[in-house]
Formats: C-alpha cells, sequence, structure tokens
C-alpha cells in the first residue's frame, strides 16, 4: 500500500523520484524519504507527514544530489508514522540502504536473532529488519562466487530466502553505486525503461511522465538494474519472463486538470468512462455483448452452472449487482464473496463453477489470493481490473479490462461505474448466450448506452447537492437504503461518506430497517433513499414513510417528473432513469457527490483521507 520510487541514469535523482512520490502519495502518505548516493555516501532525508508538509520541506533546507537513488511513501504497518519509521532504512553499517512495500510476517524472530548477534534496530518498523539482514548476508559474501548475480544482489537473495511475507523492495549500496537491486513477492514492482536511465516503481504512474515503457514483475522475480541496462531472474524457477509493454495512458492523464480534486475530477469523468467500458463490446445486430478476452467458448460459458464472484470494498458493492443481473438475466445462481473471506474458507465449488474476480488495481492482496486459491482448485478464474500488465490481469484465465484510466482518488468513483457497465454487459451476453430475447436484450443496450448521457445530466445538479451538504454536514450518523439494484448503491454511498468524511453511515436492504436498525432513526438521522419508479416502487415509498414516522430527514433519489415523492420527502434529487440496469450507473453519482460535498465542508482531505491507501497490497 505503499509507493516506490527508484532512478539510476545521468540526470539528478532526487527532483525525479520527489516528483515519483507525489504522484504515488494517494498510495500512503503517512511518512516520505529519499537516499542518494552521492560523493562516497548514502544521503538520506525522511520526514513523517505528508510529502508537501515534510520531505519536500527537509530538501529544501538540506538538498541532495546524485544520479542513483530510492524514494518511498509510507501507509503504516508496524510502528506508527513517525521520522524514524520512515523509509528508507539502513543496515547496521550504514551502506546499504532499502525502501519496502509489504509486510515481513516473521520480523519478530528475525529481529531478535539479528538483535543478539549485536544489531542495534532503532525503529519499529518490519523494513528495518529487513535491511539488516540484508547487510548481515553481505558481509558474509567475501567468499561466495556466482557470475550470474552481482554481491549486492546476491545477499538480498539469501535474505529474501529467510523471509515469510510479502515485499516489492529497491535496494542500493555503497559498494555497489551504479546499481539498484529490486525484488518482489506479492507487492507490485515495475521497470520503467529509459535511454540512458532507468527506473525501478511500484506503480506506473510514478514514471509515466518519463517512460511508458516498462517491465511488470512477476513473484519472485529479483531484478539488477543499471543505467544502461536490467537483468531479471526469477529465485524460483531460475528463469524470467521478460515483456516490455507500453502505458496506455500519460502522466496529463493522471493530473487533476482544473479540478479541485483527483475525487471530484473522476466523478466528472464517469460518463466517458461508462462510454469507454462499452465501446466496441455492443452488438446491435445480435442484441448482445461481445469480449475479446474472455478466452472462453460460448459452449464452456454455457455450461457454467454457478458463478461466484469474489472482491474488496467498492469493487465488492459493484459485484453486488452483478450478482442481481447475471441472476435475473441468465438465471445463473451467484454468489458474491468477500476476498479476504474467500481465500480462508472452504466453499463448496462443483466443476461448473466460474470465479469472477473485481479490482481496480489489480494488486490487492485478498483478491489475488482467492484468484490463485480458485485456480489451483481447478476453477476458471475471469478478471475484471483497471490496470493493464497488473498482476490480476496477468494471472487470471481471461478477463475484460475497464479502460477507466487511472484512478487517483482513494474512494473509487470512475473505478465502481466502470465495473457495473462492465458487469452489465457481461450479464446480458449470458442471458442472450441462455434464454434471453433479442427484444430484451435490446431494451437493456438502449438503456446502458443511454446511461452516460444520463450521468451529466446527474453532475448538473451539484449546486443543489452541495446546499445538502452544508445542511447535514455536522450529523454524526446516516442511513442509505434501497432495495434490488438500489441497495448496492446504497452500500456503495455509505462507504464513500465513511470514507472521506469520517462521519457513520450505513447501507442497508429498505426493507431490513424494521429489522433493527430503525432504533436508530431520528430527527438527527438524515436517511437517503433511493426510490426510482419501477416494480418496487410502492414497497420502498412504505420504507421511506417509517423513515418519516420517526422524524428522519429524507433525501429521495427520485425519477424525473415523479410528483408523488415530493410530499413524502424532504429533499428530491431527480434522476432522468426509471429501475433497471441503468438506475446503479446514474444512482450512484448523486451519492458520489454529496460525500465529495460534506468532506470538503467538513475540511476532510477528499484524495487523501486518514488511515486510507488506494491499493490494498498488504493483508
Amino acid at each position: 500500500m505503499c509507493g516506490i520510487v527508484g532512478y539510476i541514469g545521468k540526470r539528478e535523482a532526487p527532483p525525479i523520484i520527489l516528483e515519483g512520490l507525489r504522484r504515488l502519495e494517494y498510495r500512503g502518505y503517512d511518512s516520505a524519504g529519499i537516499s542518494v548516493i552521492a560523493e562516497g555516501r548514502i544521503e538520506t532525508r525522511k520526514r513523517q507527514g505528508k510529502i508537501a508538509e515534510g520531505l519536500t520541506r527537509a530538501l529544501r533546507e538540506s538538498s541532495l544530489y546524485g544520479g542513483l537513488g530510492i524514494g518511498h511513501t509510507r501507509w503504516a504497518t508496524h510502528g506508527p508514522p513517525s521520522d524514524r519509521n520512515s523509509h528508507p532504512h539502513l543496515d547496521a553499517t550504514g551502506r546499504i540502504a532499502l525502501v519496502h512495500n509489504g509486510v515481513i510476517e516473521n520480523h519478530a524472530s528475525l529481529r531478535q536473532r539479528l538483535e543478539q548477534a549485536g544489531h542495534r534496530l532503532v525503529s519499529e518498523t518490519d523494513t528495518e529488519v529487513l535491511a539488516h539482514l540484508i547487510g548481515a548476508e553481505y558481509t558474509r559474501l567475501e567468499n561466495a562466487s556466482r557470475p550470474d548475480l552481482p554481491p549486492l544482489a546476491q545477499a538480498v537473495e539469501q535474505a529474501l530466502r529467510q523471509v515469510i511475507g510479502t515485499y516489492g523492495i529497491a535496494v542500493i549500496s555503497l559498494d555497489a553505486p551504479g546499481l539498484i537491486v529490486g525484488a518482489r513477492r506479492g507487492s507490485p514492482l515495475i521497470i520503467g525503461v529509459g535511454q540512458g536511465e532507468n527506473f525501478l516503481a511500484s506503480d506506473t504512474n510514478a514514471i509515466v511522465a518519463h517512460t511508458r515503457q516498462v517491465v511488470y514483475l512477476n513473484d519472485h522475480d529479483l531484478v539488477t538494474l543499471t543505467a544502461d541496462q536490467f537483468d531479471v531472474l526469477n529465485l524460483a524457477s531460475g528463469s524470467a519472463r521478460i515483456e516490455v509493454s507500453e502505458v496506455e495512458f500519460t502522466a496529463e492523464d493522471a493530473d487533476r486538470g482544473e479540478f479541485a480534486h483527483h475525487m471530484l475530477k473522476e466523478i466528472h469523468e464517469q460518463p466517458q468512462t461508462i462510454r469507454n467500458a462499452l465501446r466496441g463490446r455492443i452488438d446491435r445486430e445480435e442484441a448482445t455483448a461481445h469480449f475479446g478476452g474472455l478466452n472462453m467458448s460460448a459452449a464452456e460459458l454455457r455450461a457454467v452452472d454457478r458463478i461466484v464472484i469474489s472482491a474488496c470494498g467498492t469493487s465488492w458493492h459493484a459485484g453486488l449487482v452483478g450478482e442481481y443481473l447475471i441472476e435475473e438475466f441468465a438465471h445463473i445462481p451467484v454468489d458474491v464473496e468477500y476476498a479476504s473471506e474467500f481465500r480462508y474458507r472452504n466453499p463448496p465449488l462443483d466443476k461448473n463453477t466460474l470465479v469472477i474476480v473485481i479490482t481496480q488495481s489489480g494488486e490487492t492482496a485478498d483478491t489475488l489470493a482467492a484468484l490463485r486459491e480458485a485456480r489451483r482448485r481447478g476453477h476458471r478464474v475471469l478478471a475484471i481490473c483497471n490496470v493493464v500488465g497488473s498482476t490480476i490481469a496477468r494471472e487470471a484465465d481471461g478477463g475484460i479490462y475497464l479502460h477507466a484510466g487511472p484512478e487517483i482518488g482513494v474512494a473509487s468513483t470512475k473505478a465502481f461505474s466502470s465495473q457495473v457497465a462492465v458487469l452489465s454487459l457481461f450479464a446480458l451476453f449470458m442471458g442472450r448466450l441462455r434464454m434471453m430475447s433479442p427484444g430484451q436484450g435490446r431494451i437493456i443496450l438502449g438503456q446502458l448506452e443511454a446511461a452516460s448521457t444520463q450521468v451529466e445530466q446527474v453532475l448538473e445538479l451539484d449546486a443543489q447537492i452541495r446546499q445538502l451538504a452544508a445542511r447535514y454536514q455536522e450529523s454524526s450518523s446516516f442511513f442509505f437504503l434501497g432495495r434490488q439494484l438500489g441497495f448496492p448503491v446504497a452500500l456503495e454511498g455509505a462507504l464513500k461518506l465513511k470514507e472521506i468524511s469520517y462521519l457513520h453511515a450505513e447501507g442497508y436492504p429498505a426493507a431490513e430497517m424494521k429489522h433493527g436498525p430503525i432504533a436508530l432513526i431520528d430527527e438527527h438521522t438524515p436517511c437517503v433513499v433511493a426510490a426510482p419508479q419501477g416494480a418496487l416502487y410502492e414497497k420502498v415509498l412504505s420504507n421511506l414513510e417509517e423513515m418519516k414516522a420517526r422524524r428522519a430527514p429524507v433525501i429521495a433519489l427520485a425519477s424525473e417528473g415523479d410528483t408523488g415523492i415530493a410530499s413524502r420527502a424532504d429533499h428530491v434529487l431527480p434522476l432522468p432513469v426509471r429501475d433497471g440496469v441503468a438506475f446503479p450507473l446514474v444512482g450512484i453519482v448523486p451519492l458520489q457527490l454529496l460525500a465529495y460535498h460534506v468532506a470538503v465542508l467538513r475540511g476532510c482531505d477528499v484524495d487523501k483521507p486518514r488511515n486510507l491507501a488506494k491499493s490494498v497490497t498488504v493483508e
């Protein structure tokens, strides 16, 4: 969940690394640091806090120079945020520096062994343990001889063989002033390929301003990087598969442009990202969808008699939309599992079960583990993913890319709508393979194609939503309610408010409120109710009346032209959509805007909410 940037070349490393860290700060912003080799010594600057408040100021007070360096922005796991727990960490001699993403699970026993051998560790981190371990192995290499690996890389290899856990690391040493060593297991790491310079990073965002040529490293890969070349060795197999890929977005795509925050920009990008998710996948003649990367024949797909969707957080909510639609359109039973639970459970899965994993980053640790567990048991796994070349995208048997572009805001917005759009197409596709009529298929396609324009209309409600936010920003608790497709919208709306405004919020099926949670309702508890016109409209109105009877302020998401709801709700946000496949795409937007404006009015850091990071790559 942290960020790594390394540079080696003819240019000054610190400005390049600092800019890369700024671009990765959404992955962790508890502290940041840089180490550079210059004039025969390792110079390190590191500070607690966000980069602009800590590291940038430290570099301004005491500059760094040199053409080789590594940097890190941290999301704390072991030890609270502090200067001494910040990365990089040095070995016992001060001649080796290390940055690390991941978790060393056996750090306590390794620390005890090192301290018994006379090492003095100054931080509470598992990372410093690894730095000292590499240093200890390096001192034992005087008589070692492996022509295929430099001594520093040999020391890294020997140290990693003693480690239990996950890591993405970058290592430098005074004894090898023209070399960076990197390795990964369970935490992403990429090589950026330049001309007379090379990069090492945990995310393409860090380096896309300098090169779009990248190599995605695999688990157990160890890389040695110089200014002119790189070599990769897989420590498990003894060889490595190297493929240079091109990043499909530019540095400008990852900037926030004229918007105050990345999150606001990404909310406003949704009309286009929905179009991107649909583009090239609609077959009007056959009234269906088509996908190029499923790697399954029509016969294999027809043979599927159960689907398990595994995901985390926002992606889990999108998966719930997928469950409702696939079951309705294709009559295939669907279970939506939290990946963190699925990986440790032993659910019965028969041979005709298809597993679908959903992830924005393609690196979510729990989702990756769920994928591997499903494949180990012999099941076909499809991935719905945004990041081309990510670990999950490469390890799945097939899948569908979102093409949403980089999502920088920690609270996911456009990835959710893109996931829902793709799942809607997949549900249609499976339905048409089975029993859905062409006429019904065309209706669904029409609804999906209209959604992007409808989202544009909803974005025009921004001023009205800001007024609502101002009115209710001091409320201590919110409830979000919906039925059928409105339920996952309610869950996601509540999550957005929790993530960025730090207010308590819960999403519930509207009818479930009277089975317990309604005890919490009073005049100080706003209830946001998804109430589009459709089959369950009258049922939702009845649930809404139950909230009003307890004097709760009610904000209703209603279909345009619904005059009856105005007398029941305190506030109505008119949406140009009825209940149906497009409602989750359109209905989530006002809830994203509500969460955004509440957070801004409360003075919260929208793009970097406390305790959170964008990509959860640790368990």
